[in-house]
């Protein structure tokens, strides 16, 4: 450690201070103009020219996706801390989610800590991270090799509760499709294999299956094709499934279940199926207990207090859990509604551009930028961090 980390720490929050308007413009800016998963051009562009414009080499069109970037600086020669931020928003809800703070959060962060430190013992990357809401632009930065050499990625999330570390499970989709005999029922019924009666016994079964999953397992349905008449017998019907498990393991063992039940149906029926995935799978979060308790003993110091998630209360899945079993990772929430609010409303997205939304961001960002320093100036931290990491890994936590 080159110097005591509380003069860092207190320039870090001069630093976020001193850009705290330009930080909650740019924040209001992505809010008013929403863009989709992997459409966010203008976010893009402005979180990018923020960066570049302090000083940061800029790559743009990371992992070949066009709305990703990556920003750079420091030494090179140490610890590499990677600050994520998210800017996607929800079709019709707009920043429902909130996507609007963690990008102007990570965006203060990774200024703030270039200005309070000068130059960067190690390196430091600003990570645009594109679709978390549909598509998963972590994961192909994860595939490309983009968190390699990275010993810390850092975000926070809005939402409704204030807790340290995020319980996200693991996720996929699949598409089972199912081929029977098309008929007419007043004409020779019985020639007729019905398709859609075959995936309405999958729901059936699924329903069945889903009250004996463990805590964090469930499955989701809808019908995409149904037939296209009703004096016809469907030859084909397909839905898409969402399943989710409470860990990596437990969602791989949901699928199997998934495809047993679609061919046991197939089977009863006399009807032919396939069952794809669709999209790529988001595994479950794993906090880094070292790293979460920095970022929420630095958030204190801002007077937010951070506690444990309530047990058995999940809130979703997401692409970070992809990059939080390769490197050590946070992903804290942080409240802006009280825990009887929703997010993906029109109320939250609402709250993404009010009072206590900006003083989140403004503390998330001094937070995230004092843990970031603490793993670029503290050589037992990044030590630490991965230890952590190796013994939940090896548990199957």
């Amino acid at each position: 450690m080159s110097e005591s980390p509380e003069p860092v720490y207190d320039r870090i929050r001069e630093e976020v201070a001193a850009r705290a308007e330009r930080l909650w413009d740019v924040s209001l800016a992505l809010h008013r103009a929403p863009e989709t998963a992997f459409e966010e051009r203008e976010a893009a562009r402005l979180l990018s020219g923020e960066l570049e414009r302090e000083g940061f080499a800029v790559e743009r069109g990371s992992a070949g996706l066009p709305t990703a970037f990556t920003g750079r600086t420091g030494s090179g020669d140490g610890p590499c801390v990677a600050l994520l931020m998210e800017y996607d928003a929800l079709p019709l809800l707009g920043h429902a989610c909130g996507h609007n703070l963690i990008a102007a959060a990570g965006l203060g962060a990774a200024l703030a800590v270039r200005g309070a430190l000068g130059e960067v013992p190690g390196s430091l990357l600003a990570v645009g991270t594109p679709a978390e809401e549909r598509g998963g632009g972590k994961v192909v930065l994860v595939e490309a090799g983009l968190f390699e050499g990275v010993d810390a990625a850092l975000m926070f999330h809005p939402g409704v509760y204030g807790w340290a570390r995020a319980p996200l499970t693991a996720s996929a989709q699949i598409r089972v499709a199912f081929h029977g005999r098309a008929a007419h029922p007043t004409g020779n019924p019985t020639e007729g294999i019905d398709a859609l009666g075959a995936l309405i016994q999958l729901f059936n079964t699924l329903g069945v299956l889903d009250r004996r999953l463990p805590t964090g397992s469930h499955v989701q349905g809808i019908v995409t094709d149904g037939g296209r008449a009703t004096n016809i017998v469907p030859e084909y019907a397909e839905g898409l499934f969402g399943l989710r498990g409470g860990t990596t393991a437990a969602l791989e063992e949901l699928v199997e279940e998934v495809r047993s039940c679609a061919r046991g149906v197939a089977l009863a029926t006399r009807t032919r199926v396939e069952v794809d995935g669709v999209g790529g799978r988001y595994e479950h979060f794993r906090d880094n207990d070292v790293l979460s308790g920095l970022f929420a003993h630095h958030l204190d110091r801002a007077g937010i207090r951070l506690s444990e998630p309530v047990p058995g209360v999940y809130l979703g899945s997401s692409d970070i859990g992809n990059v939080s079993t390769r490197v050590p990772a946070i992903h804290p929430f942080v409240a802006i509604m009280d825990p009887d609010a929703s997010d993906h409303t029109p109320e939250f997205a609402e709250a993404a551009a009010g009072p206590r939304g900006r003083q989140v961001m403004l503390a998330a960002a001094e937070a995230l930028a004092c843990t970031a320093a603490d793993v670029l100036m503290r050589t037992d931290v990044s030590a630490r961090a991965w230890a952590c990491l190796r013994e939940k890994a090896a548990s199957g936590q």
